[in-house]
Order: C-alpha cells, then structure tokens, then sequence
C-alpha cells in the first residue's frame, strides 16, 4: 500500500471529531462518548476506507465505527471523561486499543499482526492527543477525537506500520485477502 494514498486519512479525524461535537456535544461520560465515537469512528473508517480500497470495506468501517464508540465510551469510564493532557492521552490509549484490535481483525492476519495493529493504534493515538492537547486552546470542550496536529502524527505512524503489514506493492484493497495475510506472515517471520 502506498503511503501518500494513507496520507489524506488524517482529514478523518478532525472532520468526524468537529461532526461528532455537532451532533452529540461534549463528551461529558460513557453514553456521550459512545455516540460522538460511533460518528467520528465512521468519519475515520470512511477515510481510511478510500485508501483501503472497497476489499476492506464494510468490514473496516464497521470495525471503526463500533470500535471508536466502544472505546470512548470505555475511556469515558477510565478517565472520568477528563480533558487534561494525561487524561487525554490515556483516551487515546484505550480508544486507540480497541479500535485497532477491531481493525486487526479485518486484517486477517494473525494474533500478532492483530496484536500489533492494536498497539499502533493505541500509542499513535496516545501521541496524537498528547499532540493536540499541546496545541488546542479549548480542550476542555470534550471532543471524541484529536485534531490536526495529532492527526497528522497518527496518521504518520499508522501509515508507515500498515504499509509494513501489506507490504509497499500491496494493490489497492489488499486488506483481509488471502494474499495479503500470506504476505503479512511471511514478512512477520522474517
């Protein structure tokens, strides 16, 4: 997979995060946080689904979607839907978690690949809020997702490790076939 092809993918966060704050308001506990997280997480997983290719798919989609709303609703609880900068990081760490653990599935690739698509997600999304925090003026307003600057950071990191997982020449919409997943395994046991 081409790494310029995952670039536009940082649009989905600030995008499905200003539509989520529309729509469902401040993240002010678990049942705000799900909803703004199942609208972001189909902003994202739409974005991420025009790089993917359609072989990825619902599958992809659904898997952020229902990922992004479990996992910010889980954070929620965690951290008391906080807006410091620790309790932001540590949103990103559990959203991120779930999220790519979701999306490791519809790799198809194995417990570790899964396993290591879910650590990708959870730190890059750990930095991208660490990122944001250090730049956005009114984090206090409860956002389900990180901005630009930490969306480029995320989207940096997850795009240099997925293009890792499909290999450089993957064509368009590898995600979850058969000769992706060989491709990943092999290149894991090297």
């Amino acid at each position: 997979m081409s790494f310029l092809r995952w670039a536009p993918t940082f649009l989905g966060f600030p995008v499905g995060g200003w539509l989520a704050f529309q729509m469902a308001g401040s993240v002010t506990g678990p049942l705000t946080a799900a909803l703004a997280g199942v609208i972001a997480g189909a902003v994202i997983g739409g974005a991420q689904w025009l790089a993917l290719g359609r072989a990825a798919g619902w599958r992809w989609l659904a898997a952020t979607t229902v990922g992004m709303g479990a996992g910010s609703a889980l954070a929620a609880v965690a951290t008391g839907a906080g807006t410091t900068t620790p309790a932001l990081v540590m949103s990103g760490l559990v959203t991120g978690a779930v999220v790519g653990a979701a999306q490791g599935v519809v790799l198809r690739s194995g417990l570790r690949i899964t396993a290591v698509w879910a650590a990708t997600v959870s730190l890059s999304w750990a930095l991208g809020w660490l990122a944001t925090a250090n730049v956005i003026v009114d984090a206090g307003n409860g956002y389900v997702a990180f901005g630009s600057s930490g969306a480029l950071m995320a989207m940096a990191v997850t795009g240099l490790v997925l293009r890792r997982i499909l290999g450089p020449g993957a064509p368009r919409g590898a995600v979850g076939t058969p000769a992706a997943a060989a491709a990943a395994s092999e290149k894991a046991v090297r």
